[in-house]
């Protein structure tokens, strides 16, 4: 039998949980004291948290733009500018327009069906302690100027953790919320589609739960023949490891969620192809009885490995991090001289100094290596 029938007939094999063994299953390597592969964005210090960057990649291949917030979940009081493609960097205070925005700033560069791009950051909006919204700011310049927040009216926890573009030029964007208005557990998956590039919503409608879990944070990403969109969500109730589902009509409908592999097991998978067709997903690892649970890795494997419940090829301790399990929520950006560009947050070193923005630069090729020797 082969690994996988056919797409059709694995989409139908997919509508229950799966059990697994929650122990090691796939080799890995500890690139983490490679400091020259290290560029700290942001640095904290005794009295500065700096937390939760996305970042985003222009069309000129060399600018990069990075969004993070201050303190655990705080406000969106950060943005950075690189023009070598994330070597150096230029940071300044968010903008006016951004006052009461909170929570993991999400940054996105979106373009509507007639052409015109425009970058957005998402993020939930200060309301009250029962009802928290989604808004977002958007920019036509680059990022130069930002509109006043737009409020969505939908209620959420994080804003949109993941946006796709769908085949008729629509985009879907998927996010996290609880059992009702308020954070309750057990969170669910929820999910809306623009069809103006970002700049109105339709009504959010619910796409994944899970008996006694909680899934959240959502990564998209499609299949290599792009007609399959797969989902990987964070468990938040630490109950075995990550869950996936899967679409095959647009995000329409979706299968059932199932548990991801082990060495997938994580928070805020961020998600890319390699040129060569293999994929590489960078997260904070929670996967039990992992050696790196805790730190900030690399998985990398195939779409067939996901789907067909393999381990995948091998994961990579990218930093170490000095606070617990608090570090992830990575941007993830592919150069096109291959060079991989790995942001998260982490305590980078011991001591006072709190959370700091931190790239890992690398080509696969250096981590395909370490598995050689």
């Amino acid at each position: 039998m082969k690994k996988i029938l056919s797409l059709s007939i694995f989409l139908l094999s997919v509508l229950t949980i799966s059990a697994q063994e929650y122990s090691p299953n796939l080799p890995w390597r500890d690139f983490s004291d490679r400091t020259d592969h290290h560029v700290v964005v942001a640095a904290g210090t005794p009295d500065l948290y700096n937390g939760h960057p996305t970042t985003v990649l222009m069309d000129d291949s060399r600018t990069m733009i990075c969004t993070w917030s201050k303190n655990h979940g705080g406000p969106a009081d950060f943005l950075g500018f690189s023009y070598d493609g994330g070597l150096t960097w230029n940071n300044v205070n968010a903008p006016a327009e951004w006052k009461g925005m909170v929570n993991c700033p999400s940054i996105y560069k979106l373009t509507d069906k007639e052409g015109k791009q425009r970058l957005f950051v998402f993020a939930q909006l200060e309301s009250n302690a029962t009802y928290r919204e989604m808004g977002y700011s958007c920019s036509e310049d680059g990022g130069r100027t930002w509109s006043k927040i737009v409020r969505l009216g939908k209620p959420c926890i994080m804003a949109f953790t993941s946006i796709i573009r769908l085949k008729n030029g629509d985009y879907l964007g998927m996010y996290h919320r609880g059992n009702s208005d308020q954070d309750r557990a057990p969170l669910k998956l929820w999910q809306s589609v623009s069809h103006d590039g970002g700049l109105t919503w339709d009504e959010s409608r619910l796409v994944g739960e899970v008996p006694d879990k909680s899934p959240c944070e959502p990564c998209l990403l499609r299949s290599p023949n792009g007609n399959v969109i797969l989902c990987l969500a964070r468990e938040n109730q630490r109950k075995g490891c990550s869950l996936m589902m899967f679409s095959n009509d647009e995000g329409q409908t979706w299968t059932l969620m199932r548990e991801t592999p082990w060495g997938l097991t994580g928070d805020r998978h961020m998600a890319r192809y390699l040129p060569d067709g293999r994929i590489i997903s960078v997260f904070r690892d929670m996967a039990p009885n992992s050696p790196t649970k805790g730190h900030f890795v690399a998985w990398v494997g195939r779409y067939d490995d996901i789907g067909g419940d393999l381990s995948g090829q091998y994961k990579v301790k990218l930093l170490h991090n000095f606070a617990g399990t608090d570090c992830g929520y990575p941007g993830l950006e592919l150069l096109p001289d291959g060079t991989i560009v790995a942001t998260t947050y982490v305590k980078y070193n011991p001591g006072k100094e709190k959370h700091s923005v931190v790239s890992v630069r690398f080509k696969i090729d250096e981590l395909d290596a370490l598995f050689k020797k």
